[in-house]
């Protein structure tokens, strides 16, 4: 008897998007930070754009849970995803409690991180 240790394409395709979206939104988060320093509706699309990129990483990680329960597959982009959101609250806290000698190295490991990700799954790894 065949074991699937590959996710469905469709599951597949889900976490493609899903990580796209993330990686979208944290972009999308350093584009409003400059705009958060130089204009007065900045600090309103910044905390719209993290409240958006919170709810990507959400589904990021459901996508992944579902594309690894159905395929049998490894656990490990369900940690990546976990490990993601971890990240993502922690930034959050650091935007609230005002925080940017943490807070903006952060994104840009978060942007990297989502890059990486976004490549290693659409490379089908």
């Amino acid at each position: 008897m065949a074991v699937q240790t590959k996710a469905a394409d469709g599951s597949g395709t889900f976490v493609q998007v899903a990580i796209a979206l993330q990686t979208l939104a944290v972009f999308f988060q350093a584009l409003t930070a400059g705009l958060l320093l130089s204009t007065s509706y900045g600090e309103t699309l910044h905390g719209v754009g993290a409240r958006v990129m919170y709810g990507a990483t959400m589904v990021y990680v459901l996508a992944a849970v579902l594309a690894w329960r159905p395929g049998g597959g490894s656990p490990r982009p369900v940690l990546h995803a976990s490990g993601f959101l971890v990240l993502a609250s922690v930034q959050v806290v650091l935007g609230v409690a005002h925080m940017p000698a943490f807070h903006v190295p952060l994104g840009v490991l978060m942007f990297g991180l989502s890059v990486l990700a976004l490549a290693r799954a659409r490379a089908g790894r």
